[in-house]
């Protein structure tokens, strides 16, 4: 075995562990922030097999067949991609794995890229699977490989919980660099384990009890106890790292219990409780740490005091916790145990912003996230407002493209797929003007049985699929509507086109978000066409084009200050001493040109300086 340094990402030390435990299979769906797992494996390894799969559903589910032929497996995703998948994942538990199967979960305090802040970790009490949680890339490594050996000693699945902290943390991380071989797949048929009918889903579920009721008592064996003073703090994930560094900061030596697996266990919760004069528990969202050592306190009498979320207003419900949170907790912790000479009180309430410290002495200016420059989505959503107008409804999905707020063409945003179901709820409801919003790989994702549940159920809305041939929010993903594979390797492709026909729409029309006029003449169609229509707004990210260098540059000449062109809200627009100026943000879209009324927008040619 050949030790080495690799200095890496959280989730590049995850794809390390993946190759090293010789998973065979690897399947995911692109989402901030888990995306550069895959990423990473697809330029990594060659023999195992890596998909972008179309939604986490069917992720999970490639990786549940993947182990049940005893073959090492992983599915990927961010926090709410769980909820796609909450199907086969809380039935999971009772079928059990035979290959060691773990799901990689990563979640988002603070909604830095997400619609919620929801904690995985509920998830895996509620399906009754263990749960690690690592709080640094090192342990990302350590724990992946660890999990699957304690999959198959458990025939569980086991979730690896990461956060946008530690997912996209650095680290110089020690690897054994020894990669197990990849095992070939055979399913062995047993219908009353794998075939979960009533009755067998009955004993399969008194068997889970069972092994989960042991794993309560015993804990996964991940967590330890740092041992130093009579006072005790618990803490997990990224936070163990705030609590660490907040100690040192401080000059004191709590007590520590790393919680690195759920269950914690009930043996090693009472010995820290027993020893410790009282207690605080540092965690990020959710109090789940806290609840399972009030349970143990609870169960066996213990009389330690605890203090965390549930008991007081010292830590933030919401949002991240930072390193001068934490410190700020700690002291006030201490603090009082030394004025109070071992009375137990709790911190006192304090307010913190997790995007701010106290101490900083300057501020950044803020800034509103807008699309980039030359976003075929900017065009399309302002031919939707000329075609459909100001008292139209438009519902909108999960995408770059949700940033059309900002232009009034975003009225609603609920989950992946939503916009059409959403859209189809408001029309059967009395509005009639509604214009749907969905990017392309959200489309594949969940949005086609939306559709077909427009159609079968007769909801007249316009669908505007805004095909810029990626998965442009989370990193340039490919999708079966692209024709790449995770490798970018050529395979079949997609037509969404004739999948809308196919799904109903009894108007289909594909347009160029950059010929403006054209567009807006098609959506106006669609408005007017009685029944489902669906239009496709198919123009190549920007970003992508620029990576090209397929660039067009603009200048202002005779602008009549009328500001017509500032409904683009594009941020290469300026507008100085009531003149409009294009500034070197500019991507070279041309649209800005089509609706000046005064053509004072043009392309440069050779004889302009």
């Amino acid at each position: 075995m050949r030790t080495m340094w690799v200095y890496a990402l959280g989730n590049e030390a995850i794809a390390q562990a993946l190759m090293e435990a010789g998973v065979g299979v690897v399947a995911g769906y692109p989402g901030t922030p888990s995306s550069e797992i895959i990423e990473t494996l697809a330029k990594m390894s060659s023999d195992m097999h890596i998909e972008w799969s179309v939604n986490e559903k069917v992720a999970l589910e490639v990786a549940i067949g993947a182990s049940w032929c005893g073959v090492r497996a992983t599915a990927t995703m961010k926090h709410v991609g769980l909820n796609a998948c909450a199907d086969p994942f809380m039935t999971l538990g009772y079928t059990g794995v035979r290959g060691g199967l773990i799901a990689v979960v990563a979640d988002d305090p603070g909604c830095h890229s997400s619609q919620n802040e929801q904690d995985t970790r509920r998830y895996t009490t509620f399906a009754k699977v263990p749960c690690l949680e690592p709080s640094c890339p090192q342990e990302c490594y350590e724990l992946t490989l660890e999990g699957f050996d304690f999959s198959e000693k458990t025939e569980l699945p086991v979730v690896l919980r990461t956060s946008t902290r530690v997912s996209h943390a650095k680290q110089t991380i020690i690897i054994k660099n020894k990669r197990k071989s990849i095992k070939k797949g055979k399913f062995i048929k047993d219908p009353k384990r794998f075939v979960m009918v009533p009755a067998n889903a009955r004993k399969a579920h008194q068997k889970l009890e069972k092994k989960y009721g042991a794993l309560m008592r015993e804990g996964t064996g991940h967590s330890f106890i740092e041992w130093k003073d009579t006072i005790g703090i618990a803490s997990s994930g990224v936070a163990r790292l705030y609590t660490t560094e907040a100690c040192n900061n401080l000059g004191v030596s709590p007590t520590i219990l790393h919680v690195r697996g759920y269950p914690i266990g009930e043996e090693i919760i009472k010995e820290f409780l027993e020893e410790c004069s009282k207690v605080l528990v540092v965690e990020e969202l959710e109090p789940v740490v806290e609840e399972m050592i009030m349970q143990v306190k609870a169960k066996f009498g213990i009389d330690t005091p605890v203090y965390g979320k549930l008991s007081s207003n010292s830590i933030p419900k919401c949002g991240e916790l930072n390193a001068n949170i934490t410190e700020s907790v700690i002291r006030h912790w201490v603090r009082e145990e030394n004025k109070n000479n071992n009375e137990s009180n709790p911190p006192p309430s304090t307010s913190f912003s997790p995007l701010s410290h106290e101490e900083s002495a300057w501020k950044l200016p803020k800034r509103v996230p807008v699309m980039c420059a030359g976003c075929p989505h900017r065009a399309t959503f302002y031919e939707m407002k000329v075609a459909f107008g100001g008292d139209a409804i438009f519902p909108s999905d999960i995408g770059c493209y949700t940033l059309g707020i900002s232009m009034d063409t975003v009225d609603t945003t609920l989950c992946m797929g939503a916009s059409i179901t959403i859209g189809s709820g408001m029309y059967h409801a009395g509005e009639r003007e509604v214009c749907c919003t969905i990017g392309d790989s959200t489309f594949i994702h969940t949005g086609i049985p939306g559709l077909i549940n427009a159609a079968y159920n007769k909801a007249n809305i316009t669908v505007v699929i805004l095909d810029n041939s990626t998965t442009a929010m989370t990193g340039h993903q490919p999708h079966p509507g692209i024709g790449l594979s995770a490798r970018h390797e050529r395979t079949f492709l997609l037509d969404l086109t004739e999948i809308a026909k196919v799904c109903g729409a009894t108007y289909v029309e594909v347009i160029d978000p950059y010929d403006v006029d054209t567009s807006i003449n098609a959506l106006k169609r669609a408005r007017e066409h009685e029944g489902l229509s669906v239009i496709l707004a198919k123009r190549e990210c920007i970003m992508l084009r620029v990576s090209k260098r397929d660039k067009r540059d603009y200048i202002v000449e005779g602008c009549k200050g009328c500001k017509k062109c500032l409904e683009l809200q594009c941020p290469a627009i300026e507008f100085h001493d009531n003149k409009a100026k294009i500034n070197n943000l500019c991507n070279g879209c041309g649209v800005c040109a089509q609706i000046c009324p005064f053509e004072a927008i043009r392309e440069m040619d050779k004889n302009d300086s």
